[in-house]
């Protein structure tokens, strides 16, 4: 009984990982640009293709595709902020949404006609195959690795946007734009960083999860409501909130899974709907939407 709650309490924290570093991507983005992206289960999805693709066209190994694949999808990002959000920015924010959402449907749909809806295994890496003995269970190598590498980017983001000049920099052109610009600050230029670094922070998240989950161009359609919910709970654009909040609900969505199966698939939108009650603003959040 023991071992079976742990595996499901450690399987909760893969799950966790993968809602926390997809929710930080959507709170920085939205925090400081307020760009509600949808499209960011996309960026996930195809930093799990770039890994895939890699694999099999030129033969990169996993721990290149780690770091090439978050680098290929800013490069899309930077892109789309570039060419079609960037003219968005004095509108509502539905409109930037919307727009996100029509991303979504023309790249999942481009990536259905090329790959077809069949996942894809993507192989685990020789140097994090077999399981670990962690004193009280046995659980798989790789797994405790997605945990790790989740915690070290999560906090390490957070300390640059919160503890760093940049980050400083960063809220100030948010919150003061003209301020910063006299001050001969590029402030499109950060916001186009900005927005390229969330996307690689979904497909750094994405290729974690390619040898977890099949390869698929439907994968981030799974994941990107919940991490919505996430989001919500932590609190619109708090960076803390979101890391916090995305390991914490994969832990209770797990141990709902574990003792009550059928409540499952709601658990997450159950706990959005009780801490919003309690706390509109999130968690972590403010009535600013502060960090």
């Amino acid at each position: 009984m023991l071992e079976s709650l742990g595996g499901q309490i450690f399987n909760g924290l893969v799950s966790g990982a993968f809602y926390a570093m997809l929710s930080l991507g959507l709170a920085i983005i939205f925090g400081l640009l307020r760009i509600v992206n949808f499209a960011h289960g996309t960026m996930y999805m195809l930093g799990a293709f770039v890994a895939y693709i890699g694999a099999q066209s030129l033969g990169l190994n996993f721990w290149v595709a780690l770091v090439a694949s978050p680098i290929v999808v800013a490069i899309v990002g930077i892109v789309l902020e570039r060419t079609l959000l960037s003219r968005l920015y004095k509108l509502d924010v539905l409109y930037n949404l919307l727009l996100t959402f029509g991303i979504t449907l023309f790249i999942e749909d481009a990536m259905r006609l090329k790959f077809g809806m069949q996942g894809s295994p993507y192989v685990i890496p020789n140097q994090l195959e077999g399981v670990l003995n962690l004193g009280f269970m046995i659980y798989p190598t790789y797994r405790v690795f997605v945990i790790v590498a989740s915690l070290v980017v999560c906090i390490a983001t957070w300390l640059l946007i919160e503890k760093t000049s940049l980050g400083a920099t960063l809220r100030a052109a948010t919150e003061n734009p003209g301020l910063v610009r006299a001050f001969g600050i590029n402030v499109p230029a950060l916001i186009t960083g900005v927005f390229g670094f969330g996307c690689a922070l979904a497909a750094f998240a994405g290729v974690l999860a390619a040898p977890v989950n099949n390869v698929a161009p439907l994968m981030g359609d799974d994941i990107i409501i919940p991490t919505f919910a996430v989001v919500v709970i932590g609190g619109m654009g708090s960076i803390l909130g979101s890391i916090v909040t995305g390991f914490l609900v994969g832990v209770v969505v797990a141990l709902g899974a574990f003792f009550y199966p059928p409540i499952s698939g709601t658990l997450i939108y159950i706990l959005m709907a009780f801490v919003l009650l309690v706390k509109p603003t999130g968690l972590f959040g403010t009535l600013e939407g502060s960090r």
